[in-house]
């Protein structure tokens, strides 16, 4: 099952690192009118105006849109004057909300607005673009005003509508009627399922549809709060935006109803979704938020997605769903219904239509993306275990053909699963060519790192079928860390999280100090010093005898932007004795540390002050802080 001790590849073997995936007063007065063109009625009886009939925007009411908005970041964020303020400029907004929407810097500024407007104003402005709906939505400017309204729900809809507005809206009877925000969606939900098929083709109007599949079913996916980030509050904009987790919302049942409803549209026209690019981005979408909040409906949908590849003519060397497993397009939609599937579909995916060309497919450019979503999804040892003995002999194969995520992926199940941890070891050491001789082995963390075999990283010229040098202690010494690679700084931290991580570590321990150092201020590699101290699996002792390599390095560390991160790690999980060192070498250049942009925060979180000048005071504030920790472990552990 596993390769021989040397393999039939070129012994100077530098991996690709992956390649990239080749798809594709303060604004109390009024601001003076805009050119006002009426539209005319288009033939269809359709809504929308003409392109070249919706109005336009004046410069004048530009710049009284840009003052206002000016005004309405400088003023104070809660009190009367800024609630009369963002009254006033959205009461203007409502009546030149057509031709702020489609200009493009007055869509901008519309966004941010938004992000300033109470529930009933915002239901003036919709209402004052319902009209023009689909015309709005195939916009370039004025999707995205949808999606930022779309956006606001979360923020609206946990919050009471306010007496003021309710006793506003009745005073002002030429309005007339006003729907609420719950039917401002749903009328839109209604609208787009009319004509589905067009919204989801439109590479405008397909935006629109992916959030308000997302507002139905309370879930904001993280690609869609990054990419409207700047359109948000300035409250929203302090959020942190690393965390890769979608947002939950609550919603009213009616939403999750619609979200069904709508979702069943992609059934109509299965076809389009799953070989149409635009189209098919939509029913990914679906499939995420079906996953998290219809679980059932997600399934019957994978089945419908599944059962239409399979029905198509088989291919000569399989089931037909190997051929859209090459396909641009249509492997981006199997890579999301093999992660929203249930085990027992995994298993049968597997055994009709993947088993027998795993090999073929990581070697493939496209098809290996889809397969590592499909060992991302994989749970089981049942599963595993005839994955691991098809794919396993072909791990140098994968490497050298520029698709690491593959084995990656097979590592992650490995850990995930629990099963085959020494065998995949066994299998990367001899595909990184550090097998045999033994004393190779130690070296296995900078090939890891870097990608790249023994002879490649060490720059030696062995001759194919030459006996493999031993390794030598002093050139790995004198040699630089390599540059880290991400997928390679994955490795690295998905084997320290087996169940036995034994030459890992002690690999890790046999890197000098600038080594090391160089690891810890890499983005990358500084996330392999984090699953040194996050693992499970890695002792006290083990992770004493790591770092402690790198005392003598800490003021560097410390003024290092990734460094600094690992630094604070150590020193939140060291004893007071650690401590004490820690303090004392950074001591030293305390004021170096204080003029540095990243040092001075670390001599903050050390509190290096109070060490110098009052250490019996120091030492009682942090043995405190000890006792604390080891308080709340027992309690973790119990």
């Amino acid at each position: 099952m596993g390769l021989g001790p040397r393999s039939p590849h070129k012994q100077g073997r530098r991996f690709p690192a992956g390649g990239k995936r080749g798809r594709g007063a303060k604004g109390a007065g009024r601001p003076p009118p805009g050119r006002q063109r009426h539209p005319c009625s288009p033939p269809d009886g359709r809504s929308e105006p003409a392109p070249d009939a919706h109005p336009h925007l004046s410069p004048e009411a530009l710049g009284y849109f840009r003052q206002a908005l000016s005004a309405l970041k400088e003023a104070p964020e809660t009190g009367e004057e800024r609630e009369l303020m963002v009254h006033n400029v959205l009461k203007e907004v409502e009546a030149q909300a057509l031709a702020l929407a489609t200009n493009r810097t007055g869509s901008e500024m519309l966004q941010e607005l938004l992000g300033f407007s109470p529930r009933k104003p915002m239901c003036r402005v919709w209402a004052a673009l319902h009209s023009n709906l689909r015309f709005v939505a195939c916009h370039r400017c004025g999707v995205h005003v949808l999606q930022s309204a779309l956006l606001q729900l979360p923020r609206l809809l946990g919050s009471p509508e306010e007496e003021e507005e309710e006793e506003e809206e009745e005073e002002d009877g030429k309005d007339g009627h006003v729907e609420t925000l719950e039917e401002l969606v749903l009328g839109l939900a209604a609208e787009v399922c009319d004509d589905f098929l067009f919204y989801c083709g439109d590479t405008h109007g397909s935006f629109v549809v992916r959030t308000l599949l997302q507002v139905l079913g309370g879930t904001l996916l993280e690609s869609e709060r990054a990419r409207h980030r700047g359109s948000q509050s300035p409250e929203a904009q302090k959020a942190p935006s690393r965390e890769c987790k979608p947002t939950d919302f609550e919603v009213p049942e009616t939403f999750l109803n619609c979200l069904q409803n709508l979702s069943s549209c992609f059934l109509k026209d299965i076809a389009v979704f799953i070989t149409d690019k635009i189209p098919s981005f939509c029913l990914q979408v679906a499939l995420q938020i079906l996953h998290r909040k219809l679980p059932q409906f997600c399934a019957h949908l994978c089945s419908a997605v599944i059962g239409y590849l399979s029905s198509r003519n088989s291919s000569a060397d399989g089931s037909p769903l190997l051929l859209f497993l090459r396909d641009q397009t249509s492997s981006r939609l199997l890579e999301q219904v093999l992660l929203v599937s249930e085990p027992p579909r995994l298993q049968s995916l597997f055994e009709d239509h993947l088993q027998g060309h795993l090999q073929a497919l990581a070697a493939h450019s496209i098809a290996n993306f889809p397969l590592q979503r499909f060992l991302d999804a994989i749970t089981t040892p049942e599963l595993l275990s005839p994955v691991f003995e098809e794919l396993s002999p072909a791990l140098e194969a994968v490497l050298a053909q520029g698709h690491p995520g593959v084995v990656i992926a097979l590592v992650g199940a490995c850990r995930r699963v629990g099963t085959h941890q020494a065998q995949v070891l066994q299998l990367l050491l001899e595909a990184f060519h550090c097998a045999e001789p033994s004393s190779r082995q130690v070296a296995c963390v900078p090939l890891f790192a870097a990608l790249m075999a023994y002879e490649v990283y060490y720059g030696l010229a062995e001759e194919e079928g030459a006996v493999p040098m031993e390794h030598q202690v002093e050139m790995a010494a004198a040699r630089g860390l390599g540059e880290v690679a991400v997928l390679g700084s994955l490795l690295l931290q998905h084997l320290l999280h087996f169940s036995s991580p034994c030459l890992i570590l002690q690999s890790l321990s046999a890197l000098t100090g600038p080594q090391l150092l160089t690891l810890a201020q890499s983005p990358a590699g500084s996330h392999v010093l984090d699953a040194v101290l996050t693992s499970p699996s890695v002792t006290r002792k083990q992770r004493r005898r790591v770092l402690k390599t790198l005392k003598g390095h800490y003021v560097t560390l410390a003024c290092s932007r990734h460094g600094s991160r690992v630094l604070d790690a150590i020193w939140s999980g060291a004893a007071l004795g650690a401590r004490k060192e820690i303090a004392a070498e950074l001591g030293e250049r305390n004021q170096e540390l204080i003029r540095d942009p990243f040092g001075h925060h670390v001599a903050r979180n050390v509190a290096l002050t109070t060490f110098l000048k009052r250490r019996e005071a120091w030492e009682q504030e942090q043995g405190a802080v000890a006792k604390r920790r080891r308080a709340l472990n027992s309690i973790l552990e119990d």
